[in-house]
């Protein structure tokens, strides 16, 4: 009896199981929509996606089969848009220094600011909004040039988040308070050339189990791991160019506000540039050629452009789709300016999502219009093929504030 009990009870289990496993495996369709792939294919009118197990599936089938299908009646859909460059999820109010955790003093090579990472905080259902499915975080840094090890976080909300850790060592270069911009120039050059000859020696000798510094160090100098360098004057990136040639280093530029004057070589040299579209006049003597147009005339250049919002993204990343839109108005083309927020960002930091592409990531957004546009939204988000709210903080302040009430105004029942 007991044994009997014992396999009735298993049976449970396994049938519990196979329940899940088929809640899991829901496969989900959107039909009838404007898709923009980010991809060859470019736009795709009338068009289906279908999303399985977390991964698009197939695009534009001969007959969509789906447990839920969606009908877009013509809206456009993208990919998810990725954003780069800030501490969303490491700072909560900029003035509050004790949620602030991107940064610290003694931050150097092997900081990584993501064990902080908080996947509930009140800046990411606002982000959702904007579009933004992931986001590539980064270390402020600390006295050291070497910032720290940037990360790639989904916007899902939930406690396992950061999806890929280690994925570029940040590095603070140009101008300075104090010193010589030569002498953080050298310090890398120098750092570079220390781990390149310690790893010729350990070639033919392995004596010495390896730190967490050299095996950063180890996968930026193969190149599997891009070095951004934060960097303006166009004289900077010249010699970061030679940097480059010299160690074969995945080289990133963010900031470049001059990278327009240099555009031909940094094409050639097959260098990313990430900038703010809305750069438009100069911070300092590094910035002097900040333009509006910067982007457009890069992605005529040939150069690989990566957007990403100035000033306090941590705050400000929803805007994204309004710098792109900027972006376009100035120069950019419109499919350069959704790869500048997608498929790019993607390429360069390895992320399996960014395009509408069978085995993609399911980071799908429908809009109700040109999602470069002000006066659209988003109507439906997927993260990872699951719908995802975009009711934000502000949201439920709107609603508390105008809900009519027979009670004091902003108490709601």
């Amino acid at each position: 009896m007991k044994n009997l009990s014992r396999s009735f009870s298993l049976s449970l289990v396994a049938a519990g199981l196979l329940a899940a496993g088929a809640v899991n495996a829901q496969s989900l369709a959107i039909i009838n929509a404007t898709l923009h792939t980010s991809t060859e294919q470019g736009v795709l009118e009338g068009a289906s996606i279908v999303m399985t197990d977390g991964k698009i599936s197939a695009i534009n089938p001969s007959a969509v089969k789906a447990d839920k299908i969606i009908d877009a009646k013509g809206q456009i859909v993208t990919p998810g848009f990725i954003a780069s460059i800030n501490q969303l999820g490491l700072v909560e109010v900029g003035a509050v220094a004790g949620s602030r955790d991107g940064g610290d003093e003694k931050a150097g090579i092997d900081f990584d600011a993501s064990l902080a990472f908080n996947g509930h905080s009140g800046l990411i259902p606002y982000a959702r909004k904007g579009g933004i499915t992931r986001d590539v975080i980064t270390p402020q840094g600390g006295e050291s040039i070497f910032a720290g090890l940037a990360s790639v976080v989904d916007l899902s909300g939930s406690f396992e988040s950061v999806l890929q850790k280690q994925v570029a060592l940040v590095v603070n270069l140009g101008e300075r308070r104090k010193g010589s911009r030569a002498f953080t120039l050298q310090t890398l050059i120098n750092k570079l050339d220390e781990h390149q000859t310690k790893a010729d020696k350990k070639a033919k000798k392995d004596d010495k189990k390896p730190t967490a510094e050299d095996k950063i160090m180890a996968k930026v100098l193969s190149g599997e791991m891009p070095l951004i360098v934060n960097v303006s004057r166009a004289a900077d990136i010249v010699e970061l160019i030679k940097v480059k040639q010299q160690f074969g280093i995945n080289l990133v530029l963010n900031g470049a506000q001059d990278a327009v004057v240099v555009k031909e070589r940094l094409a050639k040299a097959d260098i990313p540039v990430i900038i703010s579209a809305m750069d438009s006049l100069p911070g300092s003597f590094d910035s002097l050629n900040a333009s509006l147009n910067n982007a457009g005339l890069l992605e005529k250049a040939g150069v690989k452009v990566l957007l990403t919002v100035g000033g306090d993204a941590s705050h400000n990343v929803y805007q994204l789709r309004f710098d792109a839109g900027n972006a376009v108005s100035y120069g950019m083309s419109q499919q350069g300016a959704l790869k500048a927020v997608t498929a790019n960002v993607a390429d360069v930091f390895g992320i399996n999502a960014g395009s509408l592409a069978v085995g993609k990531a399911a980071d799908v957004v429908m809009w109700s219009n040109d999602p470069f546009e002000l006066s659209s939204h988003v109507s439906k988000m997927f993260i990872n093929g699951v719908e995802v709210s975009t009711q934000s903080r502000q949201d439920k302040l709107r609603d508390r504030y105008t809900t009519e009430s027979s009670m004091p105004r902003a108490y709601t029942k």
